[in-house]
């Protein structure tokens, strides 16, 4: 097993014991439902957005599998602060990264940690787990209610 492949195992098995920001938001905003039908997860993303446009709380709530909640607890760790637009941005980042159209490796982008996902890409039942948290935060931004990965 690489490095690489061990240290993603690492952080997953981490976020998925030890979440972080799994919980309610006192006085929301945002809020957006997720479902992938796939496997079942199922993810609430919370938000309070002041009027600037500027995270200043999320948090997320549901069940899901080790990499769906620890895709959620990343997430939330990294748009905590940003504004829409930034979150949003991460949001096609992470996207292009775990369908193979961003090299992480290769800089000019603003992923930092949330890189270790890019070897979800070589599971490709599993991006739509990577990527349910991130859908359902696009949904809260954009206060559509509810969103369905299929």
């Amino acid at each position: 097993m690489s490095y690489q492949s061990d240290l993603y195992q690492q952080v997953i098995l981490d976020h998925n014991k030890n979440p972080k920001n799994f919980r309610e938001v006192e006085g929301e905003t945002h809020s957006c439902d997720g479902y992938n039908p796939l496997c079942g997860d199922k993810i609430k993303i919370h938000m309070r957005v002041d009027d600037r446009g500027l995270i200043e709380d999320v948090g997320f709530s549901g069940s899901g599998c080790a990499i769906s909640k620890a895709s959620a607890s990343m997430m939330t760790v990294n748009v905590k602060g940003k504004t829409l637009g930034e979150a949003r941005t991460l949001f096609e980042e992470f996207h292009k990264m775990v369908v193979g159209e961003l090299d992480a490796k290769g800089g000019g982008h603003h992923l930092g940690r949330l890189a270790i996902f890019e070897g979800v890409r070589e599971y490709p039942s599993r991006i739509k787990c990577a990527t349910l948290a991130w859908h359902t935060l696009v949904c809260a931004i954009d206060k559509t209610g509810e969103t369905t990965i299929e």
